[in-house]
């Protein structure tokens, strides 16, 4: 079957509303059964050749999951964010630089500053908090991990003078 077809056969009376729907329904890909999930957002779709077009590539073979975007996981997302880029500080950070999707911000709605509190709660009162929204992030899973594009998450960044 087309991609399109599959994907609206899941979404049911959210496919009426696509692209923009889609935010609400991205895909967790992973290149191989043992590889880190990366998220996928829909940007365009082709009703002629019934294709999706999505932010970053999804090579031949990948292994796919539709998401259903949640409020609470994408604000728990962004507090495991934080505690992450906290964890390995001997000192308090300065500074945190929050990068968050646009995507997140468009399902979040007017709940996105909870998304800031809840990192402010991780990383406490001193650091200062700056950030922007993206189309996309890249950045690793982890230490010594290669850089990923990533779609419809938050990363956070700590600078703090040694």
């Amino acid at each position: 079957m087309p991609a399109l077809e599959i994907y609206k056969s899941f979404l049911g009376d959210y496919a009426k509303d696509l692209p923009s729907s889609g935010l609400l329904f991205p895909l967790s890909m992973r290149n191989s059964e043992n590889t880190a999930p990366l998220v996928r957002t829909i940007l365009a779709i082709c009703e002629e050749d019934q294709s999706l077009t999505f932010a970053g590539n999804i090579p031949q073979d990948s292994y796919v999951r539709l998401m259903k975007a949640n409020i609470d996981r994408l604000i728990g997302g962004a507090e495991d964010s934080a505690i992450s880029a906290n964890k390995n500080l001997k000192e308090t950070s300065e500074l945190a630089i929050l990068i968050s999707c646009v995507g997140r911000r468009l399902v979040l709605k007017q709940l996105v500053e909870e998304e800031v509190e809840v990192v402010r709660d991780v990383i406490g009162n001193k650091p200062c908090i700056t950030g922007f929204y993206s189309y996309g992030e890249i950045a690793p899973f982890g230490e010594f991990s290669p850089c990923e594009l990533h779609n419809q998450t938050m990363t956070i960044t700590t600078l703090s003078e040694c």
